[in-house]
Parts: C-alpha cells; structure tokens; sequence
C-alpha cells in the first residue's frame, strides 16, 4: 500500500508540475497587460496598472475572499477603478511577508538541477504543511562557501492564499501570481512567487491537468495492450514453431527410414570419386611437394600413372620427395636429365603411380 500511495503521488507532482509549466508557458506567449495588486501593512492592497507608480493606482479590501469596499487615495484610472484595470489582465498579487512561513535551505551546488523536487520534498520539514496544503516557492540561489547555495523558501497554507485569489478573479484577473518578498531583503529584491493560476482564457490548469491525466492513462491502456498483443502473439508463433519442429521430425523419420539404400550408393560414389585420380587433385599435391625453385612446364595423367615435365635446380632430390609424398609411388626418371647453357637449371622428365586417397571402412 505504501508502494501504491508514493507511485500516486509522484505521478500528480508530475501531472501538477507539466501542467504548470504548459500554463506558464501559454501565458508567455499569450501575455495580458500587467497589473501588480499590493498588500499594505494595514491590511488595504494597492493596485497599479503597468509598474505606474501612485499617480495611477487605486486601493482596496479584501475581507473572506470578497472587495467590501474601495477607497481611492488618487483620481482614479481612466475607464474607472481596479476592476477595470484587472480585467483581463495579468495580475501579481504580492502578499506582507508574516503571512509566510519563510526558511533558509542550503544545498549542494549540483542541487540546484532539481530544485523543484527537493523543496517540494522539504516543505513538511520545514512548514507545517504538506506540500499539496501549501503554497510555497523559492528564490533564486545564492553561492555560499564549501561549494553549496542558499536559497529562501517562503509557504503558506493554500487556505491563506485563495480567498485573495478568489477576489482578484472576481475583478475579472486573466491570471494570477501570488509572492511575497523576504524580511530581509533589500529594497528592489526579486520576489519569491509562491502561486501561480490562470483563471480564465483556453487554458487551465486543473484542465490541462485532467488532459495530461487522460493522455497518460491511454498511454498506459496502450502499453498494456500491446504488451498483451505480444503476449497473444508470442503463444502463436510458439504454437506454430512447435507444429513445424514436429513436422520436420516426422519427415526426417521418413528419409531416415530409407537411408541405408541411399547411405550404400552415396559410398560407392564417394569410393569410385577417391580411387580415380584427379588433375586438380595431383596438381595440388604437386604443389605442395615441388620446391620453390622448381617450375612444372606439363603434366600428364594416364590411369594411375602421372607423368611430369620441369626444370628444377636439383632434379635428383625431386625424386624422394615425390616418394615421401601419400599420393605419389615409384618415381622415377623417364628420360634423361639436361641442363641448357641458357637456363638456371635442369631439365626433367619423372612419372610416379598415383595413389587412391580412399581409404575403404572396415
């Protein structure tokens, strides 16, 4: 049970974690005008259209999720007040660092590959949350001494964070990033985003969510099904080999049955084959008899009987190893040995009985 629920959950980080960065990245290509709503240390939320400073900002409260009131300290915007500048834009709602728990969490430097994972892993270490409960994030790392960084993660209970979500949507936010900054940070720090949805527009992130779980349960149907099918086929082609190894079998106990008639012919012609002498034959024992300096200008074969003509250095030594050869019996000369004036050396004339090279079985 233990395998089955850490399976589980790692496939919905793993669907949560696709599916947010699908959204984000639609949302990139498909930016909303910029709107940055900030919690005041009096609990309002300044809201400001573009990075424009106080001169186009508008104020208001959120109390259980919904704007009670607005209170403008300015003119307000053109086309009204803080819902016209939230509507259909994307909105960066930047939360009073006390609502976060907010942790320091040093690394190895290699660590920094898999950030994700290992703060999502922590943050029951370091929260009281879980982290499906939380809404948390981190900064970017910092180097520290002995080869390892720092980063800052800031969580907070989801609880915390979406009755703000909730009313920001209200106002008509396309989408909606929740962050806060560290205490100690200074003036102009980059913020530590801790939420990130859209709520509105093609796509979502519970709906992509849900795509991605569909897309891989049909994976998963498929792969099951093709490894059935393999399974399946496999028996059939086992089934099939097995008929075709008996087949086999069976017409081998057939040619076997007659193969004595057919084993005594095939001897009589492997037989007659060896006794009957063979130019090819000859000249190969030939060539590995005669030396190097020996060169053959014709070769006769008559019967057993081989006649063979050269020049050679030493015509009377040819003669012995004709005899030590197993093919070759009683070498002789028959006609003179002569040596020309005008050649390296001697001409001769040799015959030999060729001998069979089968040997019958006993």
């Amino acid at each position: 049970m233990n395998l089955l629920r850490q399976i589980r959950q790692t496939l919905s980080r793993w669907l949560d974690t696709v599916a947010a960065y699908i959204v984000a990245t639609y949302a990139k290509l498909v930016a909303a005008p910029g709107v940055r709503v900030v919690e005041e240390k009096d609990g309002t939320f300044t809201v400001e259209a573009n990075g424009k400073g106080s001169s186009g900002s508008e104020r208001l409260r959120i109390i259980n999720g919904e704007v009670v009131a607005t209170a403008p300290s300015l003119p307000s915007p053109a086309k009204g007040g803080a819902a016209a500048m939230l509507k259909a834009s994307r909105a960066e709602l930047v939360l009073q660092p006390e609502r976060f728990v907010i942790r320091p969490l040093e690394l190895p430097r290699r660590a920094t590959e898999f950030l994700d994972g290992i703060v999502r892993a922590q943050i029951d270490r370091l929260t009281p949350w879980s982290a499906e409960n939380a809404a948390f994030g981190w900064s970017a790392p910092v180097e520290i001494p002995n080869d390892r960084v720092s980063v800052t993660v800031a969580a907070t209970a989801r609880s915390v964070v979406m009755p703000f979500v909730s009313a920001i949507a209200g106002l008509g936010a396309d989408s909606i990033a929740v962050s806060t900054v560290a205490p100690a940070a200074q003036n102009g720090a980059a913020s530590i985003k801790v939420f990130d949805q859209r709520v509105r527009g093609a796509l979502e992130l519970s709906r992509v969510r849900r795509a991605l779980a569909v897309v891989l349960l049909a994976a998963v149907a498929l792969a099951v099904a093709a490894i059935a099918a393999d399974v399946i086929g496999g028996n059939e082609v086992d089934a099939r080999h097995a008929d075709v190894t008996s087949r086999i079998a069976a017409q081998r106990a057939k040619l076997h049955a007659g193969s004595d008639v057919r084993d005594s012919a095939l001897a009589a012609l492997e037989r007659h084959r060896h006794e009957t002498p063979a130019s090819v034959i000859v000249l190969e024992a030939l060539s590995q008899i005669l030396p190097d300096h020996t060169y053959v200008t014709e070769l006769r074969i008559q019967g057993d009987k081989m006649q063979v003509i050269g020049v050679t250095r030493d015509a009377p030594s040819l003669i012995r190893l004709i005899e030590q050869s197993q093919h070759f019996t009683r070498a002789t000369f028959f006609a003179p040995t002569t040596r020309s004036p005008s050649e390296p050396g001697e001409h001769f004339h040799i015959e030999a009985r060729i001998e069979p090279v089968f040997t019958p079985h006993s």
